[in-house]
């Protein structure tokens, strides 16, 4: 079934004095694909500000904008409809692990393959890996790092930060969205198969009534690549489907932050999240 989604992601900033210059950047456009399309999109600040947009490297649409204007405050909205459906697995034949660690395959999603701060290697994990794909397709395995992460994980909210590495979030055996979604990550990685880190949102309801607005957070899940992309939400233990909006993709998520910018002047900041997310249809 298709559902039709508003989302709107306003973020404020409070500044103990005032900052004279500010440069940044908002991930925060829906994206257009086989399983969704965007109908409306725009990121709007307060003050207001000069914008242009771009899409970055790994396909995100980003809106960058600067302030010059001395100010205390800013707030950035970003507000979208989108329709999205649910997942549909790929027409083209399940690829095994030979057609996977061939050369013309590692070549082209090597970054995806490669550790990273967020997604580094790891003995221990690498051996658990080996074992959740022993004797399984890649596909099949791919879905046993889901169920094995939602499984051995805690979902406890403030137990990491953003700077988090999977590695650390498993040793303290418990995190969030971002954490489930690493943790996957270096699981799929350690197998050999190319796998990214998706962000957007999540409907919180699978009934949701049409006209409903509910309070929502951005969310992060994965994508394997088994033959075709495969996307997978760890926290949930589900594959994704139409409650999924999804924003930004990248080999973690230093690769798609909502909101990253410099500023000069003022002092510490507050901030403050707000999304709200409505069905329409």
């Amino acid at each position: 079934m298709t559902w039709r989604m508003r989302v709107v992601h306003t973020t404020g900033f409070a500044y103990d004095g005032p900052v004279t210059s500010s440069y940044n950047e908002a991930r925060l456009t829906p994206r257009s694909d086989s399983r969704q399309n965007v109908i409306l999109n725009r990121v709007e600040t307060v003050p207001a500000t000069r914008s242009y947009r771009y899409t970055d490297y790994w396909g995100t649409a980003v809106t960058a904008f600067d302030l010059h204007a001395p100010h205390t405050e800013l707030e950035v909205s970003g507000s979208s409809v989108v329709e999205t459906e649910p997942f549909t697995p790929p027409t083209d034949d399940e690829w095994d692990w030979v057609d996977l660690r061939s050369g013309p395959l590692t070549d082209r999603y090597d970054e995806l393959l490669t550790p990273t701060n967020y997604v580094p290697r790891d003995r221990k994990l690498a051996a658990v890996a080996r074992q959740l794909s022993k004797g399984a397709s890649p596909r099949a395995a791919a879905a046993r790092a889901v169920e094995w992460v939602h499984e051995e994980m805690a979902y406890i909210a403030g137990t990491t930060s953003v700077h988090t590495s999977a590695v650390q979030a498993w040793d303290e055996r418990k995190g969030v969205c971002q954490d489930y979604a690493h943790l996957t990550l270096l699981l799929l990685r350690s197998m050999g198969i190319p796998s990214r880190y998706v962000s957007g949102y999540l409907h919180p309801k699978s009934n949701a009534a049409i006209g409903e607005t509910d309070e929502g957070q951005s969310h992060a899940w994965i994508e394997a690549w088994v033959g075709g992309w495969w996307g997978y939400d760890p926290t949930n233990a589900i594959v994704v489907g139409e409650q999924h909006v999804s924003v930004g993709i990248g080999r973690d998520y230093a690769d798609v932050p909502p909101l990253k910018g410099v500023y000069s002047g003022g002092g510490s900041t507050a901030l403050e999240v707000v999304v709200e997310i409505t069905r329409l249809a």
